[in-house]
């Protein structure tokens, strides 16, 4: 198959799909990642602390074995200035891409960003479109996705699970690339807490280490 994963930040793909990527890597899936945003740090702008982030991705996707990397390079913090800024390049890859699976933020994320990238993904990856993506699935994101408060419209409920007990080293091994992203436990986004969410995932549905998905659109495959 064809899979597409949609990023807005450099590590959200680590955190929110990584051990799903080995796992359609190691099937024979031609697997693209997306990232839409570059990095400001503090609000400010730095070419190299941009390239030096660029460069960690590059080594959590040479952990994870996906052949295929596209930056958007469009300005951190600002997504949601204008969505037809995010529709336009995001609707360009896709459509080189043909994706067959999309994976996609979720809509509840507390990040203006991620909240860009959600609309302007559902736009791209639309029924009526000229490619139709089969299966569309939205990921959590921790440290975002899990601090969205106590709001319907907000939560992420799963209705789809992936076991990645034998890729979960590799995706917290991918997850050390970011160091400047890295926190300490019990922060989400620290090495422990990564691998504490994929063994509650996995509880949830009797196994070891699981990633969870909700179900935007699925057609048969």
């Amino acid at each position: 198959m064809r899979v597409m994963v949609i990023a807005p930040h450099m590590d959200d793909e680590v955190l929110g799909v990584g051990g799903t990527i080995a796992r359609h890597v190691d099937q024979g899936d031609a697997l693209t990642v997306c990232i839409v945003a570059n990095r400001a740090y503090d609000h400010a702008y730095k070419a190299d602390d941009i390239q030096n982030e660029m460069a960690a991705t590059r080594l959590a996707q040479d952990i994870l074995g996906y052949p295929g990397l596209s930056f958007l390079n469009l300005p951190d913090e600002q997504l949601d200035r204008s969505l037809r800024d995010v529709i336009v390049p995001l609707e360009s890859v896709y459509n080189d891409v043909k994706p067959e699976v999309v994976y996609l933020c979720h809509r509840g994320d507390t990040n203006q960003d991620h909240n860009a990238v959600f609309r302007a993904g559902m736009v791209v990856c639309r029924a009526l479109s000229a490619h139709r993506a089969k299966r569309v699935l939205c990921y959590e994101v921790p440290s975002s996705t899990d601090q969205s408060g106590p709001f319907p419209e907000s939560t992420f409920t799963p209705n789809f699970y992936v076991d990645i007990e034998p890729y979960l080293r590799r995706k917290i091994d991918a997850l050390r690339c970011y160091q400047r992203e890295l926190r300490d436990y019990p922060h989400p986004r620290s090495t422990e807490g990564l691998e504490i969410y994929a063994r509650k995932r996995g509880c949830e549905v009797g196994l070891k280490a699981a990633e969870a998905f909700l179900i935007v659109r699925d057609l048969w495959l």
